[in-house]
């Protein structure tokens, strides 16, 4: 049996979730505008072990999301993340934010682009094809009005998360433009059956050299 926590703290929800062997068992978030997590990242944690009958000594892995997001929430969620596994000397599984997103849409054709919301006119994206696999690395970008042109030429595009609004209000109207609006912030949700297979193909971080995906320097203005 594997019981693998997966904890997501890149955006103002704080979600926590564990799962068996791929299934979930029980998950808990709290969405914060005062991104609450170091308050309640523990406690999640804990409430969500004692829920399920789990000990923590019986977790077999810790899936972090690894970015891109709140530099402040990755700093959070990993700190927490690499001092369980030091503590219990169990593998760190990390998920691309981008990557979970995706995962909330399913297409038979066309492109998923997950975006997240940054500073101005930019966002956070990534390009994924129906099955998930990588079509463009996950990257901050500058939105225009052409935008996506190219993809969109030949494609339905699928926008999920934080930055579609902008993208909508930028980018030059195009029928291949879908919004879905739904779902917009990342959950540890989503997390459960891509930790697993992670964990089953022994995909794991190095515990003493692991830091978040940024993309880009962190910056108070």
């Amino acid at each position: 049996m594997s019981y693998i926590l997966n904890l997501e703290s890149s955006s103002t929800n704080c979600s926590v979730s564990l799962a068996l062997n791929g299934n979930l068992i029980i998950i808990k978030e709290i969405n914060s505008e005062n991104y609450s997590h170091s308050v309640q990242l523990h406690s999640l944690i804990k409430e969500i072990l004692k829920k399920s009958n789990v000990l923590i000594e019986e977790l077999s892995a810790v899936a972090i999301s690894k970015g891109p997001g709140s530099y402040t929430g990755l700093r959070i969620g990993a700190a927490a993340a690499k001092g369980l596994c030091y503590a219990l000397n169990i593998p760190l599984i990390s998920v691309s934010t981008l990557l979970i997103l995706a995962h909330q849409i399913k297409i038979e054709k066309g492109l998923i682009v997950p975006v997240i919301d940054a500073r101005r006119d930019e966002v956070y994206f990534g390009v994924f094809d129906p099955s998930y696999n990588v079509i463009e690395n996950p990257a901050p970008r500058i939105i225009t009005s052409k935008s996506f042109k190219e993809l969109s030429n030949n494609n339905k595009i699928y926008f999920v998360g934080s930055g579609q609004k902008k993208c909508e209000s930028i980018l030059q109207k195009n029928s291949n433009l879908i919004f879905s609006f739904n779902n917009c912030l990342p959950s540890s949700n989503e997390m459960v059956r891509i930790s697993n297979e992670k964990f089953n193909d022994s995909i794991f971080e190095n515990l003493a050299y692991f830091e978040p995906d940024y993309l880009k320097k962190f910056s108070i203005n």
